[in-house]
């Protein structure tokens, strides 16, 4: 048995605390929500996130970070991208030396560009860095806790961690696998959230599975040159972290992201369509922070430069894949 601290309490991290629990861990949840706590602890269900799941009297939801990283062997933080930094630093001086620190977000920090691995070596050190794993892969949290089996990665470049992560949590319906490939898996994870807007564009306007298709393989070469960039493996991005992920959310009808690209294709306003969501759609704040990273290291990725001029600068989402077909043409590779 582990000592398990969950900081998020989204449909992910509520999701993880019901595996972590039904594995036979002390699971510790923390939310800023005093409702999701309350309802958590008193009917066992997250109302707002996973209103169908039942949580298991193994997982405790708190407010507080000290309650919630008491003695917590493994801290595995799911709390949307934009927002990390600040939990990171205050979750610091309630943190266990020797905890292990797992990222289960998939994002990019929009002001600097940097990935969570590097927002944890900024805030909480050399010590922390060297204990990082990334959890990552196609994996929507409403099928994993109705069982349906879902593969996903844990890495790190300390394999007895990402081992560790995989023996804790994975399970007859869970199967995690390990690499060594912490850049690469981060900025698949990130990139497939601003393809899948894409995708969604695609669909809202009709188009078909020719479409589609041309989207996500052109979208697979983006990230690919990315996470070589950022000394990521090629391996990496035609995995689980890679492909896997972008084929499900660019597909998958629980997309978040693709249905913000869905409803911008049909005509709806961003402002519009992200008030009536309960989540963050991470492709939206993502698109900032590649359009960052990729200028910042010289990278081409026309596909997330459309989605920013849809999302940021008012381009129509015709003219947005209008003006991908009509680049200069070129060799594939």
């Amino acid at each position: 048995m582990k000592r398990v601290a969950i900081i998020g309490a989204g449909s992910w991290g509520t999701a993880l605390g019901i595996v972590a629990a039904e594995l036979g861990h002390n699971v510790k949840l923390w939310s800023r929500n005093p409702g999701i706590v309350a309802a958590i602890n008193s009917n066992r269900l997250n109302f707002v996130y996973l209103p169908d799941a039942p949580v298991p009297s193994g997982v405790f939801a708190t407010t507080e970070f000290g309650e919630a990283l008491e003695q917590a062997e493994l801290v595995i933080i799911a709390t949307p991208s934009h927002a990390t930094r600040a939990v990171l630093e205050s979750m610091a001086v309630a943190l266990t030396p020797e905890a292990v620190l797992v990222s289960a977000t998939k994002g990019i920090e929009i002001e600097s560009g940097k990935r969570i691995s590097q927002l944890v070596d900024d805030v909480l050190g050399d010590e922390f860095a060297a204990r990082f794993v990334c959890l990552s892969g196609p994996s929507f949290a409403k099928e994993v806790v109705q069982r349906h089996p879902t593969a996903i990665v844990a890495a790190s470049t300390d394999a007895a961690l990402s081992t560790a992560v995989q023996s804790a949590f994975s399970s007859a319906s869970l199967r995690i696998y390990t690499n060594e490939d912490v850049a690469g898996t981060e900025i698949g994870g990130s990139v497939k959230n601003v393809m899948a807007i894409a995708a969604g564009m695609v669909s809202g306007l009709g188009l078909g599975s020719n479409s589609v298709a041309a989207l996500i393989t052109r979208g697979l070469a983006e990230m690919s040159r990315l996470a070589i960039a950022e000394g990521g493996r090629l391996e990496t991005i035609m995995g689980l972290a890679g492909l896997g992920d972008l084929v499900l959310t660019c597909t998958g009808g629980l997309s978040r992201n693709r249905f913000v690209g869905q409803e911008l294709g049909r005509g709806r306003s961003l402002t519009d369509i992200t008030s009536g969501m309960k989540e963050v759609a991470e492709g939206i704040n993502t698109t900032r922070a590649l359009k960052l990273l990729a200028n910042r290291v010289g990278v081409e990725m026309p596909i997330t430069e459309e989605v920013f001029g849809v999302l940021y600068e008012g381009k129509k989402v015709r003219d947005a894949a209008n003006d991908l077909m009509t680049r200069p043409l070129r060799d594939e590779f």
